[in-house]
């Protein structure tokens, strides 16, 4: 699984870099170091008012903050995982 997180300009502006840090200590919170492979990408034209936009292999989410982001990682990086497995 690729989980591209945006640093553009947009992004960088609304917390890029906490989401960034939060995506990889939940990496090695779960072992997921062979599962998942972290990666930054520039503006996916994907801009929102709130948060960030990340990617899961094919799919978008935008709007992910601190606040959200344990359940987004829930949602759409483990659960899709443990269904993968």
């Amino acid at each position: 699984m690729i989980v591209q997180i945006c640093v553009g300009s947009s992004c960088h502006l609304k917390g890029s870099e906490k989401v960034v840090e939060l995506c990889r200590k939940a990496v090695e919170t779960y072992h997921l170091e062979n599962e998942v492979a972290l990666a930054g990408s520039f503006c996916t034209g994907q801009c929102n008012r709130d948060g960030v936009t990340v990617q899961v292999d094919d799919d978008i989410y935008t709007g992910i903050t601190p606040d959200c982001f344990r359940d987004f990682f829930e949602e759409n990086v483990l659960k899709k995982i443990k269904e993968s497995g």
